[in-house]
């Protein structure tokens, strides 16, 4: 099904001035509404609204042309981001209908319906019940269904909304003008300025001719539009594994009726996935709200997990930490999907009679503290294939490791403190000049060593080229006389360069 919104930029104005029904209320005297933009030097008509179009004003008239026609039209200049940011609102919406939503330049969608139509009670009635809501959020839609793409789009623009049967697409496009094929305009002009002026002139010309003087695009949307080619739509939004959802008779404004229907959706889908054998690792959940708005929640999971009790544990900390979910005029349809699911194995008892229960608690602990206060509130850390120190451990997200296992644990003692930045010092009195110092000043107190372990040498990673001019470092573990560990540096070798050797304080023990 392909959606096309002619009228989208000033629909967008007059949706913000006078309400989402405004083409449904008493509607007072007003100029037409034209949309301009800059273009070749000249202020140009973008586009209209339909009052304005009844008047023979047109997209890519110049302005002074217009205002010479019709004084008193309204002026607005156009905000192509605010008509992007609406398009993708009404994509999100149109998920109601099926999750393969794709955006179709700057006025138009295309929505994969295969095997959704049964649904709403069959393809015209869908086109029906699309456009009907589309319109009463204030949006003159036109729509077209067909077994192609190129024949959705020609329809939705040039026929009236009724399904094109599969089989009919060449029937149907004879009498369409160029148009109809999506051409790029340089190749609509040319084929124009020969006298071919609609599809049925070029469906049974010989293609070699005019794939060389017109381009290849003319064959390549001919047979597209015809099913010779196929055409694949690609959603924007990621498509669920599983998916549950429930249209509400009355709608629902508060959280708790929300709550309840996510356990009951969970059921629903833990039914599902015990088929499949999977848990859901990432769980997402959808609120349509009557006047088109789009409300969407996400919960990760540690484990993979499929309990309804589980699921509603997290969905209730996502919702209480957003607060009010702004209901509006309640919501009419409620969807749960996973869209992240991995493999559940079996989970053998030990001789106590335990089952791991200590570590899912403590995942579920986790996943609860996420939900509430974002993905990066826990963090765990995680080496990294790198030999200086400040570069050897990431942190990353407490979900992200796939066993849920900790990170294996660096093989050399290290401080249990590192330092954000390693922090000069002086030193005084080294032993020798590769050793370690007997007295060092730090944060301007004076330390006296009574013991040193090291060198342990540390060079840049020699295989990164960017890395290779890094000094080399000398690490000591150092002991002062009140018994207090610190890691010390020095920073490059005597007789190696023409500067001395600096010395830093990296990391403190306990």
């Amino acid at each position: 099904m392909a959606l096309w919104f002619p009228y989208l930029p000033t629909e967008r104005i007059l949706r913000g001035r006078l309400g989402r029904s405004w083409r449904a209320g008493w509607r007072e005297p007003r100029p037409p509404l034209v949309v301009s933009r800059h273009e070749n030097n000249a202020q140009r008509i973008a586009a209209v609204e339909e009052d304005a179009a009844g008047l023979g004003l047109r997209r890519g008239m110049g302005l002074a042309d217009a205002r010479a026609m019709h004084p008193e039209i309204e002026v607005v200049e156009a905000d192509d981001a605010a008509d992007r940011q609406l398009l993708e609102s009404l994509a999100d919406w149109c998920d109601r209908y099926t999750p393969l939503v794709a955006l179709d330049g700057a006025d138009g969608l295309f929505l994969d319906i295969a095997g959704c139509a049964h649904l709403f009670g069959g393809e015209q009635a869908m086109l029906e019940d699309a456009l009907k809501r589309l319109s009463q959020q204030g949006f003159r839609a036109r729509a077209g269904l067909a077994s192609t793409p190129g024949m959705a789009w020609a329809a939705a623009r040039f026929l009236d909304p009724v399904p094109v049967a599969p089989g009919e697409e060449r029937a149907t496009l004879m009498p369409l003008p160029l148009a109809a094929l999506r051409l790029e305009p340089a190749a609509r002009a040319g084929l124009e300025s020969v006298g071919l002026r609609t599809v049925g002139a070029i469906v049974d010309a010989p293609r070699a001719p005019l794939a060389r003087r017109f381009g290849a695009g003319v064959i390549l949307r001919l047979d597209q539009a015809l099913g010779e080619v196929e055409e694949a739509v690609s959603p924007r939004l990621p498509v669920a594994a599983l998916s549950v959802e429930r249209h509400l008779p009355e709608p629902v404004v508060r959280s708790e009726d929300v709550e309840r229907l996510v356990f009951l959706l969970a059921g629903t889908l833990k039914e599902d996935m015990e088929r499949r054998g999977e848990g859901a690792r990432f769980l997402q959940l959808s609120l349509f709200r009557v006047d088109g708005a789009v409300r969407r929640l996400g919960v990760g999971a540690s484990r993979p997990l499929r309990e309804p009790a589980l699921v509603l544990k997290l969905f209730r900390e996502r919702l209480s930490a957003i607060g009010e979910l702004e209901a509006d005029c309640g919501f009419e349809l409620v969807r749960l999907s996973a869209l992240e699911t991995a493999r559940i194995a079996p989970e053998q008892a030990n001789l106590a009679g335990g089952n791991g229960a200590d570590e899912t608690d403590l995942a579920m602990f986790a996943d609860r503290v996420r939900a509430r206060l974002g993905e990066g509130a826990l963090a765990i850390p995680r080496p990294v294939e790198s030999h200086i120190p400040e570069r050897a451990v990431a942190l990353m997200p407490y979900g992200g490791l796939a066993t849920g296992a900790a990170p294996r644990p660096v093989p050399r003692e290290r401080p249990i403190r590192l330092l954000p930045q390693a922090e000069p010092i002086d030193v005084f009195m080294a032993e020798v000049p590769e050793g370690p110092p007997r007295q060092f000043r730090w944060r301007r107190v004076l330390y006296r060593v009574a013991r040193a372990e090291g060198p342990e040498r540390i060079a840049p990673e020699w295989w990164l080229g960017g890395r290779q001019e890094e000094p080399t470092r000398d690490y000591f573990r150092i002991e002062d006389e009140e018994g207090r560990r610190y890691w010390l540096y020095r920073q490059g070798l005597y007789d190696a360069t023409a500067d001395m050797p600096r010395w830093y304080l990296h990391g403190l023990f306990a």
